[in-house]
């Protein structure tokens, strides 16, 4: 594969333009963006929903939900002497 360059003009905002040829080969939406004192990689994304995953809460269904939902309830209405 040949590496694609291209010189991009950086907006007042900061934002840059990817060139089509960079998304292309890139094949995500999202990127990573790793920078240090004189080199600077973009790097794609595949997954983003496992990236975040140590952020995502535990999983319960909507009955179980309901259920803990009225189950306190009951607690606050009629607590134990």
């Amino acid at each position: 594969m040949q590496p694609v360059e291209r010189v991009v003009k950086v907006s007042p905002k900061g934002q840059i333009t990817l060139p089509r040829g960079v998304r292309e080969l890139l094949a995500s939406d999202t990127v990573r963006i790793v920078a240090d004192e004189d080199t600077i990689r973009i790097e794609p994304v595949r997954d983003l929903a496992g990236s975040l995953s140590r952020y995502a809460l535990p999983s319960v269904s909507p009955d179980q939900e309901k259920d803990t939902a009225w189950t306190e309830a009951m607690r606050e209405k009629h607590p134990r002497r």
